[in-house]
């Protein structure tokens, strides 16, 4: 750890399940703080804006600036942009709506379906609407295709459920924007080696596995999404499997000493 500068940080489930922190998550955090290192914090989180989920942290006592939380919403934004895509049709959350506001969409011929967690969407006949767009030549995104998520009551299912049913129905293959794309984790990096950086996540294969595929370090968290064995689904493994996001800043902040 001597070449660490900079430490990756996913939220849901790692820092924070819904509306409670983890154990010891604030004080872990502002301890961090104090080791002169670059943090930011990556999200596939897609059922608010960066502003809502913003001030959700800072309500838990997180002491986080806007600029520092890297979502995979804003990834799709800006692939929309990037492609001139006109006329979206967007899959997400009505909360998720703002991160978009500058994202041109009409209600007349859509050019492309993007998908993030909106349960109250994917219904026979929104999820039909997407389909024929898929098979007319629009193009697929997945703002992330994660399996599940986890919630106060228990895990739930995630969009990649409803991402992998299109992609079987359609024969056409979603390009996935937030984790574990490599230009994700590479768009975060700021200028830091992947081997000057370490990333902290409950998601052994989005965060931990697409952090590994850079050559990044990942501590996987035992909180969240956790299953007991995940840590043995990826090669190369996880730099370290600890209890909870404190315990691997304690385990970072003890290797600087």
């Amino acid at each position: 750890m001597s070449n660490l500068k900079a430490v990756l940080i996913d939220l849901s489930g790692t820092l924070h399940i819904e509306d409670e922190s983890t154990p010891e998550a604030v004080k872990a955090l502002n301890r961090l703080r104090k080791c002169d290192l670059n943090i930011k914090f990556l999200t596939n989180t897609t059922k608010e804006s960066r502003r809502n989920l913003h001030e959700r942290l800072l309500k838990l006592g997180f002491q986080i600036k806007v600029d520092e939380i890297y979502t995979s919403l804003w990834a799709a934004r800006e692939l929309i942009i990037k492609e001139q895509l006109n006329n979206p049709l967007l899959l997400v959350d009505d909360n998720a709506l703002e991160d978009f506001i500058d994202v041109n969409v009409k209600d007349d011929k859509y050019d492309a379906v993007v998908i993030g967690h909106a349960p109250q969407h994917f219904n026979r006949t929104t999820l039909n609407k997407a389909f024929r767009i898929l098979l007319d030549g629009g193009r697929f995104i997945a703002i992330n295709k994660s399996k599940y998520y986890m919630r106060k009551e228990g895990l739930a299912l995630a969009a990649g459920a409803i991402v992998k049913s299109l992609e079987y129905a359609t024969g056409i293959e979603a390009t996935i924007v937030g984790k574990p794309n490599a230009e994700f984790f590479q768009g975060a990096l700021d200028g830091f080696k992947p081997d000057e950086t370490v990333m902290i996540g409950d998601d052994v294969l989005d965060d931990i596995g697409g952090a590994r595929n850079l050559g990044i370090r990942g501590y996987l968290v035992k909180t969240g999404k956790y299953r007991a064995g995940d840590e043995n689904k990826i090669d190369p493994a996880p730099f370290k499997c600890v209890d909870c996001f404190s315990a691997a800043v304690e385990d970072i902040v003890s290797s600087l000493r």
